[in-house]
């Protein structure tokens, strides 16, 4: 067969609802895509109507396929043949297609969204059944509306798409089109989760990690910058903030109630992390906390918690239990490298009987001998704050 290329030809759905501004997140998703492919020599993206089309050299196919599923507001895509919009190159691509797997029924889909081609889609489906059927003569091949063994699809555009495999993508919308937002990420399994679910919406990611050398190791920092890299195969790249806490948290532990350490720390890290998502145009803080999980996550203690801050605070896993959210860390690859046994600073000076239902008033009278020089801890921390391009 003669002109033919292999393309990647993708699918987008949810975006396509939206109005006046649809064109406006295509061509976001296009970036996105871009910058997902920007690894590949021969990836070249094309905006047509309804599709995007990767152009990629045969050798690269599977690792665009593989970048390409990750994009969010992707739905599908196909590895496709792209062809003349001829009958006689569709009726060879088809063909040829059909050689690929073995089969005892077909059946032959069509979308001909180019008008001027000579057939219906109907008349187009049944012309391309009798040509396979023909191919197979006596082979005991059928046609079958339900239930065929392979569907074969034949899109009719300026070019001709033919494709007999679907690849589900991860859906949602594009990154970046909801604005930006700051994950405070630890070691642990919830946060990547709960980056990874805002990012499906469209939100672009700041990372905040809370580091206390020497009571959580450079190799603690190590794991947050490995799951930060991790989620940039679905976010795009971000630069992760690494905030020196080991001053402040030592102070929190010195002059507070033990019993309120775990509400003052977390308080304390929603201070600095709204700090710096101002610094970085974010306009709200996500962490990965999940209703009844651990005493900092009742109700009242989160009211505790988010009351310091004005900033939105998104809470993706609030509903969720912990099993749902390993599957999600499992599908996602976080799962494996937030299990490895090294402390985050949330799991170091925890008390042994945390509070559990924290009155605000009673907590904000906790940490009083902290607001003193408060603002300048914070303020220092800021400063010292080392940023990580992920």
């Amino acid at each position: 067969m003669e002109n033919k290329q292999h393309v990647i030809l993708v699918r987008y759905g949810e975006i396509a609802l939206k109005g006046l501004n649809r064109h406006t997140f295509i061509d976001l998703l296009v970036k996105n895509i871009r910058g997902a492919l920007s690894h590949l020599e021969s990836a070249q993206v094309e905006k047509i109507q309804g599709r995007i089309i990767v152009h990629i050299d045969d050798n690269e196919l599977d690792q665009g396929i593989d970048a390409v599923s990750r994009v969010f507001g992707v739905v599908s895509l196909s590895p496709a043949t792209v062809l003349p919009s001829t009958m006689e190159s569709i009726e060879a691509a088809v063909v040829e297609e059909a050689d690929l797997k073995p089969f005892d029924s077909f059946k032959i889909c069509v979308k001909r969204s180019d008008k001027r081609f000579p057939m219906t889609s109907p008349e187009i489906a049944r012309h391309l059944g009798g040509v396979v059927l023909k191919h197979y003569d006596g082979q005991g091949k059928k046609v079958k509306m339900k239930g065929a063994d392979r569907e074969i699809w034949v899109e009719v555009r300026e070019s001709a798409y033919v494709y007999s495999e679907f690849i589900k993508g991860r859906g949602g919308l594009p990154v970046g089109c909801s604005g930006k937002a700051a994950l405070l990420l630890s070691g642990g399994i919830d946060s990547p989760v709960a980056g990874y679910m805002m990012a499906k919406r469209g939100v672009k990611l700041e990372a905040v990690y809370f580091h206390s050398f020497p009571f959580t190791s450079e190799r603690a920092k190590e794991k947050v910058i490995d799951l930060g890299r991790i989620l940039t195969r679905y976010t795009g790249h971000f630069d992760l903030h690494v905030v020196p806490f080991t001053d402040i948290q030592t102070k929190i532990v010195e002059v507070c109630p033990e019993r309120q350490t775990t509400i003052i720390i977390r308080r304390f890290m929603m201070r600095i992390a709204e700090e710096i998502a101002k610094k970085k145009g974010c306009l709200s803080l996500i962490t990965g906390e999940s209703l009844g999980q651990v005493a900092s996550q009742t109700q009242e203690s989160l009211a505790a918690t988010g009351g310091v801050v004005n900033m939105e605070v998104l809470r993706p896993l609030i509903g969720m239990d912990k099993q749902e959210i390993v599957e999600i860390a499992q599908d996602i690859g976080t799962f494996e490298t937030s299990i490895l046994p090294y402390e985050d600073c949330c799991t170091i000076f925890v008390p042994k009987h945390p509070e559990t239902h924290p009155n605000r008033k009673k907590i904000a009278q906790g940490e009083t001998k902290m607001m003193d020089n408060a603002e300048e801890m914070i303020q220092k921390a800021v400063e010292q704050t080392e940023t990580i391009h992920l």
